[in-house]
């Protein structure tokens, strides 16, 4: 029986303030492929390599009417020494301290390990309500075997198949069945709600979404942690540790950010391991869906040439970019102005941005940074008026051969002016690169870059 369908799901920003279930279980059990189709969105990654995912990784869903949150934890080992399991128990602590409920998810083809009794023996001292969800029984046959998964020790035992959606109607019935009911998500109103004026709307605090992008280990989880005061997301010497994208929501002075720290992005042809290809992915898919990027440079190694290519990623999808020089603290050469000549030098396509140097791991201007994505946010969604335009066109010093008549600005995120000209075709590159500064001058622009387009008159 498929799932009713429930209200669209936050992609980045899950309600706190909602009841929290949690996804516990040790490594390649199934915990993304169910949490993704509870959610009915591809939220984490899911592959065949155990340990895929190590943050804890969040999505509001909803179970007729009763919304709440759901938290994917990376594979749990308890015993483990090794820094990356360590630090995914760890993670996984947090997210059970404030559970509602529990879901511990089980391989029902495999029989019941050592890892297994120790974990169920860990939430028995919880005290939190526990489901048993016995996955990847997908046929009757398979079925009779669940029993057996009672000697450890849970009452509500559940078989289900999250690759095939099958049981999770009773899994959902049972772990939501106390949690409150949402009567705007549980029954449709017969009206549809009156759309708030451009007024009201303008009051409304804005939601900026921030992709925290960047090659692996210059420090992009540290830096999150930083800005949102939490150890949300594993922070290690290990590059690669982040894979999925986590998220987090603060907010300053009116505005909420909600922070995506994605994967770090790697040439294709050096992402060997399957999880890191869809890493990429993952990460440049939420670059697509933000409206800031915050990239992060390792000013100890300096600019590399893989840093002007996942850069290059947020130029072409015209997000407006701030540039955070990250672990400044142990920078070889701490000269500023010889720096930004060296990055100026290797990141020409981006003059327009913002830049900071920080410190994540001593939280050293990482404060300083919100009200820079704050003004390119801003700078992204500018309209400059024709009339404005026009007085700018009539002032302007132009002696290029194609003639400009006037300007309009088509659209935001990013500011997209048509010119309209004399001549068909682009506009040489040299004319461009001059109009584009000009209006930087007149009306700012800062943090976003600038898109031409012309349109013979």
């Amino acid at each position: 029986m498929p799932l009713p369908p429930q209200s669209e799901a936050d992609e980045f920003a899950p309600h706190s303030a909602l009841p929290s279930v949690v996804i516990v279980g040790r490594p390649n059990v199934g915990k993304s492929t169910l949490f993704n189709a509870i959610l009915r969105q591809r939220r984490s990654i899911v592959g065949d390599e155990p340990g895929i995912t190590r943050d804890r990784i969040a999505g509001a869903a909803s179970y007729r009417g009763r919304p709440f949150e759901l938290i994917d934890t990376g594979g749990i080992i308890t015993d483990d020494t090794e820094m990356i399991p360590r630090e995914i128990l760890k993670q996984a602590r947090v997210a059970l301290e404030d559970a509602a409920q529990v879901i511990f998810l089980i391989d029902g083809r495999a029989e019941i390990t050592g890892p297994d009794r120790d974990l169920a023996k860990m939430l028995r001292k919880l005290g939190k309500p526990v489901s048993l969800a016995v996955n990847k029984i997908d046929s009757q046959k398979r079925e009779v075997l669940t029993h057996e998964f009672h000697t450890l020790g849970f009452e509500h035992l559940f078989p289900v198949s999250a690759e095939h959606h099958l049981g999770l109607d009773d899994l959902l019935e049972h772990v939501t069945a106390n949690f409150p009911i949402d009567v705007a998500r549980a029954i449709k109103p017969e009206h549809p709600v009156k759309e708030s004026t451009a007024a009201e709307h303008a009051k409304e605090s804005p939601k900026i979404k921030v992709a925290i992008i960047g090659r692996p280990n210059v420090g992009k989880s540290t830096l999150l942690n930083a800005l949102t005061g939490s150890e949300r997301a594993i922070v290690s010497p290990i590059a690669g540790t982040t894979r999925d994208a986590v998220d987090e929501t603060i907010v300053d002075s009116g505005t909420e950010y909600v922070f995506i720290d994605t994967a770090g992005i790697r040439r294709k042809g050096k992402t060997k391991l399957m999880a890191e290809k869809m890493s990429v992915v993952m990460a440049r898919r939420h670059l697509r869906m933000c409206n800031v990027a915050l990239f992060v440079i390792d000013a100890s190694e300096g600019v590399l040439s893989l840093d002007a290519t996942i850069a290059g990623y947020a130029h072409e999808e015209g997000r407006a970019i701030v540039i955070a020089v990250n672990k400044w603290d142990i920078a070889k050469e701490r000269d500023k102005r010889k720096f930004l000549e060296e990055l100026h030098d290797r990141l020409k396509f981006l003059d327009y941005a913002s830049i900071a140097f920080v410190s994540a791991n001593k939280k050293h201007g990482t404060r300083g940074l919100l009200p820079l994505i704050k003004g390119a946010y801003d700078s992204a969604n500018k309209h400059i008026s024709t009339g404005a335009l026009n007085r700018f066109v009539a002032e302007l010093q132009w002696e290029y051969r194609m003639k400009i008549f006037y300007i309009t600005q088509g659209s935001v995120r990013p500011p997209t002016f048509i010119v309209f000209t004399d001549k068909a075709g682009d506009m040489h590159f040299s004319a461009e690169r001059f109009l584009i500064n000009r209006l930087r001058e007149k009306f700012g622009f800062e943090g976003t870059p600038i898109v031409i387009k012309t349109k013979r008159r």
